[in-house]
C-alpha cells in the first residue's frame, strides 16, 4: 500500500483544503492520473499519482483542512496483495533518507511526519489560524492557543516569534482582567432571519476569507492615500485604429489598453523608484526590475498574474503573456509561482463601468494604479476652443509611509504624460 500525501505547495502555504476528489475508492489510476484538488490561500492545486494502483481508502472528506504531509488516501498498487499502508519503495531502502526533503509530493515515503504525532482531535480541525509549522510545534510545546496569537506578518500568518511573544505576555499578570474582552476586534452582528422571508446562506471558501483578511490588513498596517489625474486618451485610440488589423495580422494578439498601461508604468517606476520597492522591518527594498501583477476578476475573487520582466517585453509580448494569465485564472489554472513577487500592480475596473475609484494596495507593494472607463466629455482646448474627447481618470493608490506626496503626483503626471504622447513609449526600451 501507498499513502497519498499532500505535497510540498509553497514557502508561504502550509495547509489547504479538500475541494473536491477526483477519483473515488476503487478507482483505477495511472501514474500522473489527478486525484484530489486542493484548495489553498491563492489557487487551486490537483495532486497527482505516483504509481499504478486502485484507491483503496480515501481518509479525508472534502472541506477538511490539511497540513503538508498529511496522509489523505491509501493507493493499492497493481498486483499487490492485500495488508496495511507501508511507505513508498524508495523509502523503504534506508531510514537515513527521512532526514532528506521529500521531493515525491505522492506517494513518497517521508520518515520524518511532524504532523502525525499530533492529537487526532486536533488534526481534525477544519478552521485553523494560518501559522508556520515551526509556530505550530513551538504553540504545543507551550501550550499556545494559536487562534489567541497576534500575527504580526503582513500576510497574517502566525511565525515562532509570534508565538514567543504571546507566551511571554501570557506569564505577565493581567492589570485589567475584566476588560481584555474587549480587546477583541469587533464581529459584525449576525442579522436574524425574517420568517418568510427567503434568505441563503453561504460559506466563505478559503480564498475568499483570505482575500478579505488582506485587504482588512493593508488597511490596518499601510498608510495609504489615493491621487486621481484624467487621460486624454485620443493619440491612443488612433494608433489602435490605424495599426490593429496589422498587429493582429503580425503577432497573433490584438492591441489591447494594458500595454499602453503597463510599458507608461514602467517607464514611470524607473523615474520614481520608491514606488517599486516594500517596506521590510526598518529598510526599504528598492526594486531593480519590474514585475507587474494585472488584477483579474475570476469566479472566487480577484486574483493578480504577474507579468515577469515587463520592461523587456515589447507590446505583442506583454498583450500575449496578459491574454495567457487572464484565461488561466478565469479557468482556475494559475500557479502559485505566477501569482508571487509582483513589484507594482495595475487593476482596471473600466471594464466593469467604474468611473473612478480607489484601489487598494497589494501587499507588500506600495503601489497599484486603478484605470476605469473611457468617456466622452468636452475638454478646454485652448481659450476658444472646446472639444469632445475619449478621456479616462487613472488612480494612483500609495503607502505614504515612503511615498510622499509629491512623488505619487509626480509620478501619475508621468504616466498621463506618456499615454497621451505614445510614441515616447517606444523609446524607453
Amino acid at each position: 500500500m501507498i499513502e497519498i500525501k499532500v505535497p510540498e505547495l509553497a514557502e508561504s502555504i502550509s495547509e489547504g483544503t479538500i475541494a473536491q476528489w477526483l477519483k473515488n475508492v476503487g478507482d483505477n489510476v495511472k501514474k500522473g492520473d489527478n486525484i484530489v484538488e486542493l484548495e489553498t490561500d491563492k489557487v487551486n492545486i490537483e495532486i497527482s499519482a505516483d504509481y499504478d494502483g486502485i484507491i483503496q481508502e480515501v481518509l479525508r472528506e472534502e472541506g477538511d483542512t490539511v497540513e503538508v504531509g498529511d496522509v489523505i488516501a491509501v493507493l493499492k498498487e497493481n498486483g499487490e496483495a492485500g495488508g496495511e499502508a507501508t511507505q513508498a519503495p524508495e523509502a523503504a531502502e534506508s531510514k537515513e533518507e527521512a532526514k532528506q526533503p521529500a521531493v515525491e509530493p505522492i506517494g513518497t515515503a517521508q520518515e520524518k511526519q511532524p504532523q502525525e504525532t499530533q492529537p487526532a482531535e486536533e488534526r481534525k480541525e477544519t478552521d485553523r489560524p494560518l501559522a508556520s509549522p515551526a509556530a505550530r510545534k513551538l504553540a504545543r510545546e507551550l501550550g499556545i492557543d494559536l487562534s489567541k496569537v497576534e500575527a504580526r506578518d503582513p500576510l497574517g500568518r502566525v511565525r515562532p516569534e509570534d508565538v514567543k511573544a504571546a507566551s511571554e505576555k501570557a506569564a505577565q499578570p493581567e492589570q485589567k482582567p475584566a476588560k481584555a474582552p474587549e480587546k477583541k476586534p469587533a464581529s459584525a452582528p449576525k442579522t436574524a432571519d425574517v420568517p418568510g422571508k427567503p434568505v441563503e446562506r453561504m460559506k466563505l471558501s478559503r480564498r475568499r476569507q483570505t482575500i478579505a483578511k488582506r485587504l482588512v490588513e493593508v488597511q490596518q498596517t499601510a498608510a495609504m492615500l489615493t491621487t486621481f489625474n484624467e487621460v486624454d486618451m485620443t493619440a491612443i485610440n488612433d494608433i489602435r485604429k490605424r495599426r490593429k488589423d496589422a498587429f493582429l495580422q503580425q503577432n497573433d494578439v490584438k492591441l489591447g489598453y494594458m500595454s499602453f498601461f503597463t510599458k507608461a508604468v514602467v517607464g514611470a517606476l524607473k523615474q520614481f523608484p520608491l514606488l517599486n520597492a516594500e517596506i521590510q522591518g526598518d529598510e526599504v527594498l528598492l526594486k531593480k526590475f519590474y514585475d507587474i501583477g494585472i488584477a483579474v476578476g475570476a469566479e472566487e475573487g480577484l486574483v493578480v498574474p504577474v507579468v515577469r520582466d515587463a520592461d523587456k517585453l515589447s507590446f505583442a509580448g506583454i498583450e500575449k503573456e496578459i491574454l495567457s494569465l487572464g484565461k488561466k485564472a478565469r479557468d482556475n489554472k494559475l500557479t502559485l509561482s505566477e501569482l508571487q513577487g509582483g513589484t507594482f500592480t495595475i487593476t482596471n475596473g473600466g471594464i466593469f463601468g467604474s468611473l473612478m475609484s480607489t484601489p487598494i494596495l497589494n501587499a507588500p507593494q506600495v503601489g497599484i494604479l486603478g484605470m476605469h472607463g473611457i468617456k466622452l466629455r468636452p475638454v478646454a482646448i485652448d481659450a476658444e476652443r472646446m472639444e469632445n474627447r475619449p478621456m479616462m481618470y487613472i488612480a494612483l493608490s500609495y503607502d505614504h509611509r515612503i511615498v510622499d506626496g509629491r512623488e505619487a503626483v509626480s509620478f501619475l503626471a508621468k504616466v498621463k504624460e506618456m499615454l497621451e504622447d505614445p510614441e515616447s513609449l517606444l523609446l524607453q526600451g
